[in-house]
């Protein structure tokens, strides 16, 4: 399922990713540091959620209180999360 996340208090706009179970992929960030978000997305295609999470959540950038790879971490998990309480709900 493709999806994209706008961002927060960061230099790129928005992000969108592939997710399938708790599986990302093919992760692009649109804005923000080209270089750098480029080689994030790579080395983080075909990680979990958790994964994601435990290595970049909290991760800030300069003064501010978020980074892109925050807001990456965030939103996998929000997705995840809706697309799991969609499956419950379709299971009631």
């Amino acid at each position: 399922m493709r999806c994209e996340y706008k961002t927060e208090n960061t230099c790129a706009q928005f992000i969108s990713f592939n997710i399938e179970g708790n599986v990302v992929t093919d992760i692009e960030f649109y804005g923000g540091c080209n270089g750098n978000l480029k080689a994030l997305a790579k080395l983080l295609d075909g990680s979990t959620v958790e994964t994601i999470e435990e290595k970049l959540l909290g991760n800030t950038c300069g003064r501010r209180s978020t980074s892109c790879a925050d807001q990456l971490a965030k939103a996998v998990r929000k997705v995840y999360n809706e697309i799991k309480q969609e499956q419950v709900r379709k299971q009631i």
